[in-house]
């Protein structure tokens, strides 16, 4: 009964009864979207944030918004200032997004095996783009530590430190978890999700730990070569990073402040093959006519797994952090899912789907 009323109620969007006050405005207030086949497969109710309705496209719309405002409310960033940051992208596209909307000058440092598509998009919205080799967090040529090392020449210039600085997982306690929260009518057995940064896992989670008074469990998904699914195993032993994976944005060698405010009360943590992710790619586009990147479908393996875990008749929630379009000349290409090794991971009848060459 309670499933039926909830379904109804989550693909349902409410909007404000007025205009909001510009991009920043529009940001949040996304839709939790019911996945029929692996609700009904699991026997739960699995339910994805549906957070590339944000204004920029993903859920790093969020952390942007929340940074900008921590450094301004700070005093760190004053008119006609610039923002600079390290980003694997979509950070970098919402920070653009809001730099455009407040007048702020935008740099961005990147590795440069992120996706044309992203890169691009950057330099449209007027972002200073500057991809630089990938490198260990360790190296002094990390991205990240470039861009810190950017905004200390400047004056009226913040580097926004989206994987330290807790501002960002602020914003998600502040705003994500409040509407799953309300969105599910404070009935979620379970949040799950990936995590690059730690902000949307560990504020959403916070939340939610909190308002449930720790009845909902919250878990992390992780991608190959992170070391966090290991680190939480292990009960806090962290190894070398080896491997990857073809998703973007997830997965880390190291506990980011963000995710350290949160890291001990994760209930537990799944590792998810890059084969999984890319199927649920083609999978969810066939079935619910829902377009995500590979992160996205990652967490909705993810939430179906934990659903089988915890056996039928919870309400699990995952993240949906964007669209696809800016992979899809990855995941979509004959040419690319062969050279990585995922043409098979792909089931026959869903092959249709892979349109480029």
């Amino acid at each position: 009964m309670f499933a039926a009323a909830l379904r109804t109620k989550v693909v349902s969007r409410t909007f404000t009864s007025r205009a909001v006050d510009g991009f920043t405005g529009a940001v949040g207030n996304t839709p939790l979207i019911h996945l029929k086949k692996w609700s009904e497969k699991t026997g739960c109710n699995i339910v994805g944030k549906a957070e590339f309705q944000n204004p920029g496209g993903s859920v790093k719309d969020r952390a942007a918004l929340g940074v900008v405002r921590d450094a301004e409310e700070r005093g760190l960033l004053r008119p006609g200032g610039t923002v600079v940051e390290g980003t694997a992208g979509n950070t970098g596209i919402g920070l653009a997004h809001v730099c455009r909307a407040k007048g702020y000058r935008c740099v961005i440092f990147m590795p440069n095996t992120q996706s044309q598509e992203k890169i691009d998009l950057l330099r449209m919205l007027g972002a200073e783009v500057f991809p630089v080799p990938a490198v260990a967090y360790e190296n002094p040529a990390n991205y990240n530590h470039q861009a810190r090392d950017f905004a200390a020449k400047l004056a009226n210039a913040v580097w926004t430190d989206q994987f330290d600085n807790t501002a960002n997982a602020k914003a998600h306690y502040l705003s994500t978890g409040p509407e799953i929260w309300e969105q599910t009518n404070g009935e979620l057995d379970a949040f799950i999700c990936a995590t690059g940064t730690g902000g949307t896992l560990a504020g959403t989670g916070k939340y939610l730990k909190e308002k449930s008074k720790g009845k909902t469990q919250v878990w992390l998904a992780d991608p190959p070569g992170s070391v966090l699914h290991s680190y939480i195993e292990s009960g806090g032993k962290l190894k070398d990073r080896s491997g990857g994976s073809i998703t973007e944005g997830i997965g880390q060698g190291r506990i980011t402040h963000n995710l350290g405010t949160f890291v001990k009360e994760l209930d537990g943590s799944l590792t998810i093959p890059d084969e999984k992710s890319v199927a649920m790619v083609y999978d969810l586009l066939d079935t619910e006519g829902i377009y995500i990147g590979a992160s996205s479908a990652l967490n909705v393996v993810a939430a179906v797994e934990l659903a089988k875990l915890l056996g039928p008749g919870k309400t699990i929630a995952t993240i949906l952090c964007d669209g696809a379009y800016r992979y899809q000349s990855r995941l979509f290409s004959k040419a690319w899912l062969k050279a990585k090794g995922l043409e098979d991971a792909i089931p026959e009848h869903l092959k249709k789907y892979a349109v480029l060459n």
